[in-house]
């Protein structure tokens, strides 16, 4: 073979090369794009099953009731109750027990239970995952941006993807949350969040070293969204601990509800009013 006739076969088999490496990456490309979860189209919404977080089958649990006490729901014929939280559970800090049993007697004497919704207060992470057992939550998703949207009053979960944390992000009410995609499960990392809120609806505090990961995706055939997650915060906790939700679909508009100050229509639930107008 002459010199011209290998050098040109040469550059063939490099452009084909390169060709079928454009196309492998292309088709890679649109398999993961095509694997993203669709959690927000048509409309859909979706419903928690329960208030209370999901306990895993073993290691360190969430909090839950105290046994003596136990949490009774609205709608189910007997009196409702407020939660009051198990204080047993091995895994809360001393500072946390003392605090809680505080707001427990406090409960148990009178007081009204503490909830974010009835406050017109934003709930945190993860107590975020512990609303929406009767009004959904939506989500819009774009390529550089998941909204979690709660109907109710629209509290809003903003989710920046595909970037890192910031070095050292404000404290805020709902911290900052970067994510991705892991095929079809919404990872969703959690950090900078404010001491103003508690993790659960049991009114279990935290620290500002609290750090969650969630892990969402739609599970029984389209029907279910579930969401792991796990919860680290070594000022508050012994260990890490984990836990899940899940919500039901539902296909309805996003309706407006406003949680207004001043609605003492029922209880007075201290929601913070304004002692001047600002306008």
């Amino acid at each position: 073979m002459s010199t011209f006739a290998s050098r040109a076969r040469f550059l063939v088999d490099g452009v084909l090369t390169c060709l079928i490496g454009v196309a492998l990456t292309a088709g890679a490309g649109a398999q993961q794009k095509a694997s993203v979860p669709d959690f927000s189209s048509d409309r859909i919404g979706w419903i928690s099953v329960g208030n209370d977080f999901i306990a895993p089958p073993d290691g360190p649990r969430p909090v839950t009731f105290d046994p003596a006490h136990p949490y009774v729901p609205n709608g189910t014929g007997a009196q409702p109750t407020y939660r009051i939280g198990d204080l047993t559970n091995p895994n809360l800090r001393s500072w946390v027990k003392e605090r809680m049993k505080k707001d427990n007697d406090e409960v148990l004497a009178g007081k009204i239970g503490y909830t974010p919704r009835s406050s017109c207060r934003p709930a945190g992470v993860p107590a975020f995952m512990s609303y929406g057992r009767f009004t959904p939550v939506f989500f819009v998703q774009t390529t550089d941006k998941v909204l979690i949207i709660f109907e109710s009053d629209q509290q809003v979960r903003r989710v920046y993807l595909n970037v890192p944390h910031s070095e050292n992000p404000k404290p805020s009410w709902y911290g900052e949350s970067v994510g991705h995609y892991e095929g079809d499960t919404l990872v969703i990392d959690t950090i900078g969040l404010n001491e103003k809120t508690f993790v659960d609806n049991y009114r279990t505090p935290h620290s500002d070293k609290l750090h969650v990961v969630e892990r969402w995706r739609v599970v029984d055939d389209g029907k279910v969204l579930e969401v792991r997650f796990t919860v680290n915060d070594p000022g508050a906790f012994n260990e890490p601990w984990s836990a899940m939700q899940r919500y039901q679909r539902v296909q309805q508009p996003m309706r407006e509800e406003i949680c207004a100050e001043g609605n003492r229509h029922l209880f007075d639930y201290k929601i913070p009013v304004a002692d001047k107008p600002d306008f």
